[in-house]
């Protein structure tokens, strides 16, 4: 059961400025009255403690027992080389497709220094010289951990974990700890400044509206778009049991007579056939012998699936690409057509149902015919 709502004003899309690896500015706008505070607070706490990455946990240096100790041809001591790792930053975000778990994991490197490596009586040891060949990804790999003064070779391990926030040493739980391993506060949070502020913005002739600018830093582990977007998401979570309390969803009037507009004009998009958008003749062929005879049967495709189709090669995909960009449209937008209702089990029933009440509709509105003179 719906209750019906009357409209809220919500941004419809979002604005990015000075978009890069490690800053941006979003403007969203318009809000209604007070909710760009309440956005903009919430994200804002959100960004600053809730956003992961992986940090260095914890190092083993052959030689060091603990990290007050120096160990001879090392200009560092262990207190040095400590502060100086956590500075470091890597990069990876685990996802579930690609088998990459956010367990703690061991990296382990042997730094074998040749005399003809000792440039000016010494060896600098970078963290790229410690990071390398694994599934992370080092953001500052020209970073400074030690300096080695004579042909040495020297092991050394480092534990990368998973986490948010800012946790101390004696606070992280370590598993499998090795001997000797030095344990580090770990500094998770990729995210270094989030600003906010809100502004008048106009709708119509009212202008008490709200504009939400919402500025992100970040260290380079996560880009301020991710930082962003995982922030929102994490929201969403949270908010979602309070939405399970009453079993009514409410319906914004406006919002459902656009909703229903738009999918309107959507199923017209998709339900034209293939021979109706001027495709070359072996495209054509090719997605006729594929079974495929509505633009709605592409757009929940991906493209590696269109590939696989006999006789199709990338010209042509690129040609059907070059089809769909100027209808609005583009590949693997499943979750464009889940907004409404319509998923790649269902959509050729959907374009089906609709051609139907469209002759039935056209039919109904045809005047009678009539009769004969004379009859």
């Amino acid at each position: 059961m719906s209750v019906l709502y009357g409209k809220f004003e919500m941004p419809q899309t979002i604005k990015v400025e000075e978009d890069s690896s490690t800053f941006a500015r979003f403007i969203a706008e318009p809000f209604e009255r007070g909710f760009g505070h309440t956005m903009g607070n919430s994200l804002r706490r959100i960004l600053l403690s809730s956003i992961e990455a992986p940090a260095c946990v914890g190092i083993r240096i052959e030689g060091f027992l603990h990290e007050y100790m120096a160990v001879e041809g090392i200009v560092e001591d262990g207190t040095d080389i400590v502060l100086n790792l956590k500075n470091a930053l890597i990069r990876c975000v685990p996802t579930d497709d690609s088998g990459m778990a956010r367990s703690q994991k061991v990296i382990t490197t042997d730094v074998d220094v040749t005399p003809e490596m000792l440039h000016s009586t010494q060896y600098s040891v970078r963290l790229k010289d410690l990071v390398k060949n694994t599934d992370f990804e080092v953001v500052n790999p020209e970073l400074h951990l030690f300096s080695i003064t004579k042909p040495m070779k020297v092991r050394v391990e480092l534990r990368i974990a998973y986490g948010r926030g800012y946790i101390p040493s004696e606070r992280l739980v370590i598993r499998d700890k090795m001997v000797n391993e030095i344990i580090i506060d770990g500094i998770f949070s990729p995210v270094r400044m989030v600003n906010y502020r809100v502004e008048n913005t106009r709708v119509g002739q009212d202008t008490d509206y709200d504009k939400l600018i919402l500025e992100v830093k970040t260290d380079g582990r996560s880009s301020p778009r991710e930082a962003l977007s995982f922030a929102a998401q994490i929201a969403l979570q949270h908010l979602s049991p309070f939405g399970k309390v009453e079993e009514k969803q409410i319906v914004c009037e406006e919002e459902q007579r656009a909703t229903n507009t738009d999918r309107e004009a959507l199923l017209g998009k998709l339900s034209q056939r293939i021979n109706e958008i001027e495709l070359s003749v072996r495209s054509t062929n090719c997605l006729d012998h594929a079974g495929i005879r509505y633009i709605g049967e592409l757009v929940v495709m991906r493209e590696n699936d269109m590939l696989s189709f006999r006789n199709f090669g990338k010209k042509s995909l690129g040609e059907i690409r070059e089809k769909l960009t100027e209808m609005g449209l583009g590949f693997n937008q499943a979750d464009r057509m889940a907004e409404y209702g319509i998923t790649s089990k269902n959509i050729v029933q959907m374009i089906e149902d609709y051609l139907q009440q469209r002759a039935e509709a056209a039919s109904e509105a045809q005047p009678p015919e009539s009769p004969m003179k004379g009859e």
